[in-house]
């Protein structure tokens, strides 16, 4: 609770001060020009805000738990600073967009070989450090399918790089993804807690936090998008808190919104290529089709993230065994 407080203080303060700066230096958001019109009207607006609650979380791990890190506990840093690798990835990208003025950064090829190289990184790590086990867990089912480490490796990283992916692919309007990741982060600080993991519940706890200090901003009409260095930061964040907790698969539950707005992708462009042009969505990905079929972003927001609410209940449910193991 405190972590969470701090951040949001920390990210609040920080956004007051951000955002002008954004905008004096012009770094505006170039808007896609096949995307819904009506978001034409957000062209200019400043990006890179993720800025402002990558400042909160790591200034709230670092002044609630520099006492565990004194201890040689490192486990909520390894999250942070894997997050914050796929954040640069994302600055990198936003930069070049900015820099260019045009809805173009990093190649995909590009952006996909840092990812999956951060991924592969990160796993040894947390194996070496032993924070993390081959032994797939199955949550509703309490039990653990044991996998060979190569082929663990393997599966995890793509888990990983697919994961941070769908993140990205959600933000598209104002404060969905934010919104939407709110409950994920509260999920998990709720599970440390149950759990004992008390530096990666500061972490959750302070990621939950920092998101509604940015959704001041964020929040429809937006003043400031999170940008790829926001929505890479969150991916990130997202998949290393569930594989720091050893239990991937959680994923799937805590993640719904982030994988039918992936899937919705890969179904138009299978769908298009099938058909030599027909489109199954009237745009894609999810949040873009139900726009066009009349919701307003606010109702998006609010439908997608109650969903969210209801899925990390339920995965609540399915892990509650582990805990009482």
């Amino acid at each position: 609770m405190i972590a969470c407080v701090l951040s949001f203080v920390v990210t609040a303060l920080v956004g007051k001060w951000l955002v002008p700066e954004l905008r004096k230096l012009k770094a505006g958001q170039s808007i896609r020009t096949d995307g819904p019109k009506w978001h034409m009207a957000k062209e200019g607006t400043p990006t890179m805000g993720g800025l402002m609650f990558i400042a909160g979380v790591g200034v709230t791990i670092l002044v609630c738990c520099w006492k565990p890190m004194l201890q040689g506990n490192f486990s909520h840093l390894y999250v942070f600073l894997f997050a914050l690798v796929y954040g640069a990835i994302g600055y990198v990208d936003d930069y070049r967009k900015v820099r260019m003025h045009q809805n173009l950064g990093l190649t995909a090829l590009q952006k996909f070989l840092m990812q999956l190289a951060a991924a592969v990184a990160f796993l040894c790590l947390m194996r070496f450090e032993g924070l993390l086990t081959p032994n797939l867990y199955l949550p509703f089912f309490n039990t653990y399918l044991v996998m060979n480490w190569v082929v663990y490796l393997i599966f995890a990283a793509f888990v990983i790089v697919g994961t941070v992916n769908a993140v990205n692919l959600t933000d598209g309007i104002d404060g969905l993804a934010a919104s939407v990741t709110v409950p994920v982060a509260l999920f998990f600080a709720i599970a440390a807690a149950w759990w004992g993991y008390r530096e990666l519940g500061v972490f959750a706890g302070a990621l939950c936090g920092a998101l509604i200090g940015f959704l001041i901003y964020n929040f429809h009409p937006a003043k400031v998008f999170m940008g790829d260095t926001g929505s890479l930061f969150l991916g990130g964040a997202v998949a290393a808190m569930a594989f720091a907790f050893d239990m991937p698969l959680i994923l799937i539950p805590v993640g719904i919104i982030y994988i039918a707005e992936t899937l919705s992708d890969i179904i138009q462009v299978g769908y298009f290529k099938l058909t030599h042009g027909k489109r199954f969505f009237r745009m894609a990905p999810l949040h873009h089709h139900l726009e066009l079929c009349g919701w307003s972003e606010k109702k998006l927001v609010f439908v997608f993230s109650g969903i969210t609410v209801l899925f990390c209940a339920l995965a609540l449910w399915g892990v509650s065994g582990r805990f009482a193991m």
